[in-house]
């Protein structure tokens, strides 16, 4: 990286946090129990890695960047009661195979760092830890995403795919990939070999030849109207379904060229760490992303894009005909 480029200091330890954390959640999937799985409120997994990242994560940004608030996924709720005192022994265990020298209440303060409320002032990061831990426990794709947000606008993504393969113009790459976007900056492809490589969009131009990927879970996208989008669009392809931001990952990176997640509830709100890292990564690689009504995604209102509906992420080729397309079919036309 060129320590001359916009936000050249932020990426690289943004880069080594997310390349910490996919180390992380490998060691943690190879020895994962049912003991290590806990249930949410809203009854998605919550796994020993997706604490122990989020605490590694923070700790790495807190030695960096002390002063910079962290909005993140989880929090400490349920590891205080004295019924998880094996789940933070767990937890305290995976994050010493990365940092050997932390204790459990350094773990759990820093896990408990994440709870910055965001808005539209100032800077902040935002991450989360697992996108797609469903896919994680079933050994399918997850992702670990990171942004840094700067008056309610992500300006540097990065973004960890420890089981993504891309297929790409001179060979496959994978599994497991690092990506980066920032303002004002390429999107990029942090290769094992240190290596770093510009990554684009696809030049696709007819619709028909159109890849759609969508959310492996029906309760994350509605798969009903997204047959009825990719059949008004004449695309004649499989919808492609990938658990998690893996899915900006293959359209930044050409692969595939649409990612829609359409709204399940007429009241849900997408969360900031599901999209912010993704969002810039797919910017900077000259994609667009839009809300279904073909609106500009608000970092600016907190934790959740309260003022968006569901996300239409594509090359700019095809955007402004598929938001059209996505408006007609939840309309009911």
């Amino acid at each position: 990286m060129n320590e001359n480029e916009p936000y050249s200091a932020e990426l690289a330890v943004a880069v080594e946090a997310v390349q910490a954390a996919c180390r992380v959640t490998e060691q943690v999937r190879e020895r994962l129990s049912g003991r290590d799985t806990v249930t949410k409120d809203d009854l998605s997994p919550v796994t020993v890695a997706d604490y122990a990242v989020q605490a590694v994560m923070n700790m790495i940004l807190g030695q960096y960047f002390p002063d910079d608030p962290i909005t993140a996924e989880e929090d400490t709720d349920e590891l205080g009661e004295d019924a998880a005192a094996s789940l933070r022994a767990r937890i305290t265990e995976a994050v010493q195979q990365e940092m050997s020298d932390k204790l459990e209440k350094d773990v759990m303060e820093a896990i408990g760092r994440g709870s910055h409320p965001g808005g539209s002032e100032g800077r902040f990061w935002t991450l989360d830890p697992i996108d797609g831990t469903k896919g994680y426990l079933r050994g399918d794709q997850y992702a670990i995403a990171l942004a840094l947000i700067e008056n309610g606008k992500p300006m540097l993504g990065v973004m960890g795919c420890p089981r993504l393969t891309l297929h790409l113009e001179g060979g496959d790459v994978g599994p497991g990939v690092v990506l980066s976007g920032t303002d004002g900056g390429p999107a990029r492809l942090h290769m094992h070999s240190g290596e770093l490589r510009n990554i684009h969009v696809s030049g696709r131009e007819d619709p028909k030849d159109m890849v759609f990927c969508e959310s492996v879970e029906s309760g994350h996208s509605n798969h009903r109207q997204s047959d009825a989008i990719t059949s008004r669009l004449g695309v004649q392809s499989k919808p492609a379904r990938i658990d998690s931001q893996a899915k900006y990952a293959v359209v930044a990176a050409g692969t595939a060229d649409v990612y829609l997640r359409l709204p399940t509830r007429a009241d849900y709100r997408e969360k900031i760490w599901d999209h912010a890292a993704g969002y810039r990564i797919l910017l900077s690689a000259g994609g667009t992303v839009s809300d279904v009504d073909g609106k500009p995604l608000d970092f600016s209102r907190g934790r959740r894009l309260e003022d968006n509906r569901g996300v239409v992420a594509a090359n700019a080729v095809f955007h402004e005909r598929i938001v059209a397309a996505v408006k007609d079919v939840l309309r009911g036309d």
